[in-house]
């Protein structure tokens, strides 16, 4: 099969107070990719001036709704609007473009309906000690509460065809939609594979990074979640 055209391919940018960062991140994206969506998600600084001189979509939340709502509104619209692939891309700076063309091959080759990018497979720049036993753990609890073998539970750089993106429901608002994407991966079985990645780790983005305490409540809403099926 061809290679995905440009053309075909949606990314949608999820964005809270990301205004240092966030025109270059777009920047980097559009150099590449053309059709752009970054949800501003109530946003309190200068995010969203920022946002409207980069030439992406922009749809804002009027209140903080939380990471999962925002991609949700993301990919809703990508769909809307036609994608065949809907790229999920963070808007700190921790991911790439480069690593888009590599995530949506094997979507376009018919290998796959889902792939999740892997800093485990790929590499690490500046990743600080604590995050990676933190993203360690959590890998290790996901992997046995979702079923799925994978080595990075928790990497916001993923990629879906449209009828994937579709079927997706995300309901967990905050940031435990990471583990509910893998989740409903398994209950409508959908094929996947993990694609090698690198994460930047800046100064910023280790500002904005999880601290153990917001771990604990993405345990605790997860565990909630599948007490209560």
């Amino acid at each position: 099969m061809a290679p995905a055209s440009p053309a075909d391919v949606t990314i949608v940018v999820p964005c809270f107070n990301e205004g240092p960062v966030i025109g270059e991140v777009l920047a980097e994206l559009r150099r590449a990719w053309p059709h752009v969506i970054a949800v501003d998600d109530g946003s309190s600084d200068d995010t969203a001036a920022r946002l409207e001189v980069t030439g992406a979509t922009v749809v804002r939340h009027a209140v903080n709704l939380g990471q999962g709502a925002a991609l949700q509104t993301g990919i809703e619209l990508a769909l809307a609007r036609g994608a065949r692939y809907v790229v999920t891309f963070d808007g700190d700076g921790q991911h790439r473009a480069e690593d888009v063309a590599a995530l949506v091959a094997p979507l376009a080759e018919g290998r796959a309906d889902v792939a999740l990018g892997s800093r485990f497979l790929g590499g690490t720049i500046d990743m600080p000690q604590g995050r990676r036993m933190l993203l360690r753990l959590a890998t290790a609890f996901t992997r046995a509460a979702a079923g799925l073998d994978l080595t990075d539970t928790h990497n916001g750089l993923r990629a879906f065809t449209a009828p994937a993106a579709r079927a997706l429901r995300i309901t967990q608002n905050r940031m435990a939609h990471a583990s509910e994407i893998l989740h409903e991966i398994r209950r409508l079985r959908l094929r996947f594979v993990e694609v090698p990645v690198t994460i930047r780790y800046t100064e910023w983005s280790r500002r904005k990074g999880q601290s153990t305490l917001d771990a604990l409540s993405i345990l605790s809403d997860l565990l909630v979640r599948r007490i209560m099926g």
